[in-house]
């Protein structure tokens, strides 16, 4: 593994539900990370610098969990449960499953 790029090891991770030699998941290079929420506010999600997601949902607050990589400007979610979804940023705009996601500011 050690001629493998930080994405790809990310992803092997995250699809396998195996972590790095160091116990994490490796940090994350990309422009996305922080806090998504719908337009009504219901879902919130936030893309931690370790991989990491957690998205909450009305009050429920951590109502799901998991891991997460970004390629490009695509970006594939698996839940610590292994329940596996994607979205697309499009003009700073994450478009998943079926909902619309805008950054906080």
């Amino acid at each position: 593994m050690k001629n493998m790029t930080i994405p790809v090891a990310a992803a092997i991770a995250m699809l396998t539900g195996t972590e790095t030699s160091a116990g994490s998941t490796p940090p994350q290079a990309h422009p996305y990370i922080g806090m998504w929420v719908t337009g009504d506010g219901h879902i919130r999600q936030e893309l931690l610098a370790n991989g990491r997601y957690d998205e909450a949902r009305g009050n429920r607050k951590s109502a799901y969990q998991g891991r997460y990589v970004v390629t490009g400007n695509h970006i594939d979610y698996r839940d610590d449960t292994g329940f596996t979804a994607d979205g697309t940023f499009i003009d700073d705009v994450l478009h998943h499953g079926g909902m619309i996601f805008y950054r906080e500011r």
